[in-house]
């Protein structure tokens, strides 16, 4: 029996949408079909940085696009804008936003981007998180293009199924095409290789920072 059955609630942190199917999209599928009640909630919908032939706010249609495709429902998503790259400056609002959600959801797994993640958003939120939830299971989630380091303490199984599932999820970022790990042969490639390390077919990889069972 997976460990993931012994949790009731999840929760999602992704610094910028697409964030956190890009670390666990698989994973979030597998859960949604284990009858787990999973949650996400995004920081910044990226207004600042959006492509000049997309509207603004194109990344909040996305990002409700992409969740349906994992199964996650739409009443589970919560949005926020913060400004990209000034989350260091916002730290304390993003703190009681984490707390919040903390004390409406009492999630007893959360999923957060890798600690040593170089990109400023993603470090500011994931620590704030981490102090908030120190007494929950927290899984950080890899972003390889920001990761210079990256432990794998652990492999979440992955079926075809649930990786088509974050294939399709990651398609409806049209906004973010351009980006150069915004492919399918990468999101494939990087399942594959952390399946072949855990003797599995596919699977994401996960640092656990707290595992509480």
């Amino acid at each position: 029996m997976s460990i993931l059955s012994s949790y009731k609630t999840a929760l999602v942190f992704a610094p910028h949408t697409d964030d956190g199917e890009f670390g666990c999209g698989g994973t979030i599928n597998r859960m949604v079909e284990m009858g787990v009640d999973v949650h996400y909630a995004a920081f910044s919908a990226c207004r600042q940085s959006v492509l000049a032939e997309f509207p603004p706010d194109i990344l909040v249609t996305e990002v409700k696009a992409a969740t349906k495709q994992l199964g996650i429902e739409e009443g589970n998503v919560v949005l926020f804008d913060f400004e990209v790259r000034k989350f260091n400056y916002q730290r304390q609002a993003i703190l009681d936003n984490v707390l919040e959600l903390k004390n409406k959801l009492q999630p007893d797994l959360v999923f957060v981007p890798c600690l040593h993640d170089i990109h400023q958003d993603h470090s500011t939120l994931s620590n704030e998180v981490v102090r908030a939830f120190k007494f929950s299971s927290i899984f950080c989630y890899e972003l390889p293009w920001n990761n210079f380091n990256f432990t794998t303490d652990c492999f979440i199984e992955l079926e075809p199924q649930h990786l088509d599932a974050k294939i399709r999820a990651l398609a409806e970022y049209r906004s973010q095409m351009h980006r150069p790990y915004a492919n399918e042969e990468f999101v494939r490639s990087q399942a594959l290789m952390r399946g072949i390390q855990s003797s599995l077919r596919f699977a994401e990889a996960f640092e656990i920072k707290r595992l509480i069972i």
